[in-house]
């Protein structure tokens, strides 16, 4: 059967099945089976220490030899290191328990033991706490009860651990044993110190309660979500089809109603925080501020503005400090709110309002006391604070929007002074007395490289991984470096871009060129970092005979304010046409073909390459559309409301951003690719989608991966997965 024949097809797993000519033991080519089933691409480990108070050393969990975990010390000055825990040391009822996480008391002599995780949507939070003694060598589990416990957390004078088990709050007294239910309210709907799908979705929200200094109290959130409407999430792969539901607020219904209490050990009744009346307002961050207050930020339910308050813990009223507003929206995900001083007399603060996002420094009245960084670059979030020395580190996209760079400026002012000086990405983790930091450094032509610097100096004290395996099976493949490229709009505005090319590339001679477009607001993917699968298979392809170009659309980089928020309520029309614009203008490019231009994308890309091809008709030749938002009216209030506003109030720009609406316009080969157990884009996007394009006559493939998440990942799948997106393309371009 062919495309042209029939309005839709679905393919079922194995149509589109493995290339034969992917597999091979040539060192110097890149197929599915290298980058996603063997570890010929895998790099080493990149060491995420968890620094002890005084920055000289930190402790990492690592696997033992014969099997279980040890807790090491490493020195920073020397790497020596030290054993504090042996494998049979972590034992449990015979057992050796394997460690995901740890963490650590405040005065550093026990250790919190993450194990036996399972996964609660994107990641493993739910498992069994296990403390660990460092004095005595006891271990003694978190609860003795049965279930799993979520987010266990010792008290600052180390005596007790509060932790979360089926929605409501937990305590127990470490001497004793003694467990007690801190909250009885927990249920289906009511939620006690965790939170609801979207507030860990799309605030990054997911521990849920705060101890107080002197380990008396506890801030928590409480969520209400019987109003929520409920989604379900079907398995087809029984006799019987097995149906869960999942409380999913989507653009325009009701949202959890969240209150914030403070628990006062040793008494019955929490004390409710005076926050306002709003039933459907955000709050986004809780934190104490010493002992008998908390600083809480709030949000409207439209995202335009941010209040900062402080509220007694006691009599639970308070007041506004400070409120930060904007024409489009707030942003304080991506955001930093940082104490700062003795008595915590003043905080650091993100904000756009400059048309830059810069770091502020504000009293503890709310009153700005200065501007830190400079207007010209965006700032994306505070990495540390150097008591002694007076410097606040920051990440900034800068010196060009594809960096990321850790630059210092004093609190009291001055110029700013650039830390990390090769170009390219660097995540810095900061000892807690700013006198060490942990650089991960790397390219978009060469993998992640850590090293340890010390502080202020940046004098290297040793490489923890360079990643020299990896760089040497690298060595050994035929490709050519991503090059940075520049790409004109129409109305002379500049995007930056990409492009991969295939080892003998010659510019006199057409390509068959694939697009790549994530696309979503803040979200670039043109970054000088190192790409990792993704990356080495549009090298794949590449090696195949495709140029592969990615180009960040108006809303996507970090270029300022106006770069980034221009989309508001028109979500996908400008970005969109600005991919178009850029397939034309490749298409006018000596080296590209202008009748076989592809473009592809995941999740907003998947939004993107939908939206593209319906609205740029014959420009594109193919499709790959994967887990795509088909219609905003079917994603989640805080994402969506923030940009988009309400359907109710904004139904024209809904309609105009919607790839449904374009379903006539497709005239590009097109492959549907989605997981049937996605909680975040729903497979509904896809199905929708689906009726719309067959109901124009649209012809289109559909790839269902069963039980799959938003990831499509798991067992052979992203083999699977890959593969037939390598088909797809080398059949269609």
């Amino acid at each position: 059967m062919r495309l042209n024949r029939l309005s839709a097809i679905a393919l079922t797993a194995g149509a589109l099945s493995p290339l034969g000519a992917q597999t091979t033991g040539d060192p110097s080519r890149i197929t599915v089976e290298r980058i996603f089933a063997s570890p010929d691409f895998r790099g080493g480990v990149i060491p995420q220490p968890s620094w002890l108070n005084s920055g000289s050393s930190y402790i990492i969990p690592r696997p033992a030899k014969d099997g279980g975990t040890e807790l090491v010390k490493v020195d920073v000055a020397t790497g020596q290191e030290t054993v504090l825990a042996k494998a049979d040391q972590l034992a449990a009822e015979g057992k050796k328990l394997d460690v995901e996480e740890i963490s650590l008391s405040g005065d550093e002599q026990m250790a919190i033991l993450f194990h036996n995780s399972v996964q609660v949507w994107r990641t493993n939070t739910r498992g069994l706490f296990t403390v660990y003694d460092f004095r005595s060598g006891k271990l003694t589990p978190v609860s003795r009860k049965s279930g799993l416990q979520m987010f266990a957390k010792v008290s600052p004078d180390g005596r007790k651990v509060a932790f979360v088990r089926d929605n409501n709050l937990y305590v127990t007294e470490l001497a004793s044993g003694r467990e007690s239910q801190l909250t009885s309210d927990g249920s289906e709907n009511i939620i006690n110190g965790t939170t609801d799908w979207v507030y860990e979705e799309e605030l990054g929200l997911r521990d849920a309660f705060r101890w107080s200094p002197d380990s008396r109290h506890i801030a928590f959130w409480r969520f209400d979500q019987s109003a929520v409407p409920a989604m379900p999430i079907v398995d087809e792969l029984g006799l019987y089809p097995k149906v869960t539901t999942l409380r999913y607020p989507k653009a325009g219904e009701s949202n959890s109603r969240v209150t914030l209490g403070i628990i006062h050990l040793g008494t019955t009744r929490p004390t409710w925080l005076s926050v306002g009346p709003d039933t459907g307002q955000y709050f986004a961050r809780m934190e104490w501020v010493g002992s008998d207050s908390v600083a809480v930020q709030r949000m409207p339910r439209k995202q335009n503005q941010v209040d900062l308050m402080l509220l007694d813990a006691t009599t639970g009223r308070g007041r506004i400090v400070m409120t930060d507003r904007d024409d489009a929206y707030v942003d304080v995900e991506n955001g930093d709110l940082r104490w700062i001083g003795a008595g915590k007399r003043q905080f650091l603060f993100l904000s756009d309002r400059s048309g830059w996002r810069q770091l502020y420094l504000h009293g503890r009245d709310g009153k700005i006391v200065r501007q830190l960084t400079t207007d010209g670059m965006d700032i994306l979030g505070v990495l540390g604070v150097d008591d002694a020395n007076g410097f606040v580190y920051v990440s900034a996209a800068a010196p060009t929007p594809m960096e990321r760079n850790t630059y210092r400026v004093k609190v009291a002012g001055g110029a700013m002074e650039r830390v990390t000086p090769q170009s390219g990405t660097h995540n810095f983790n900061i000892s807690p007395d700013a006198r060490y930091a942990v650089d991960i450094h790397s390219t978009i032509s060469a993998p992640p490289v850590a090293t340890l610097y010390s502080l202020p100096s940046m004098r290297v004290i040793r490489v923890l991984q360079d990643n020299g395996p990896l760089k040497g099976r690298l060595a050994q493949v035929s490709m050519r470096p991503a090059e940075f490229i520049k790409v004109p709009m129409p109305d002379g505005t500049v995007l930056d871009g990409y492009r991969i090319v295939p080892t003998a590339f010659d510019s006199t001679k057409k390509y068959p060129v694939l697009m790549y477009v994530y696309g979503g607001p803040a979200a670039p993917q043109v970054n000088d970092a190192w790409g990792g699968t993704r990356l080495l298979w549009h090298q794949s392809l590449a090696q195949q005979g495709y140029v592969v170009v990615c180009v960040d659309n108006r809303g996507a980089a970090w270029r300022g304010r106006d770069f980034r928020k221009t989309t508001q309520y028109t979500l996908g029309v400008k970005e969109s046409q600005d991919q178009i614009d850029a397939a034309k203008w490749i298409g006018r490019q000596s080296w590209a073909d202008a009748r076989r231009i592809g473009i592809w994308g995941w999740s907003y890309g998947g939004f993107m390459s939908a939206l593209a091809a319906g609205r740029g008709g014959d420009i594109f030749k193919a499709a790959l559309v994967v887990a795509p938002v088909t219609d905003w009216n079917l994603y989640d209030t805080i994402y969506t409301e923030r940009y988009m506003w309400t359907p109710k109030e904004n139904a024209a720009g809904y309609r105009d951003g919607s790839p449904q609406t374009y379903a006539k316009g497709v005239k590009a080969r097109m492959l549907l690719v989605h997981g049937t157990g996605d909680d975040n884009v729903h497979v509904q996007n896809t199905v929708q989608y689906a009726n719309k394009l067959q109901a124009a006559g649209t012809p289109f493939y559909m790839l269902l991966y069963p039980n799959r998440t938003h990831s499509i990942s798991g067992g052979n799948t992203s083999v699977h997965l890959y593969n037939s997106f390598t088909r797809f393309l080398l059949e269609s371009l």
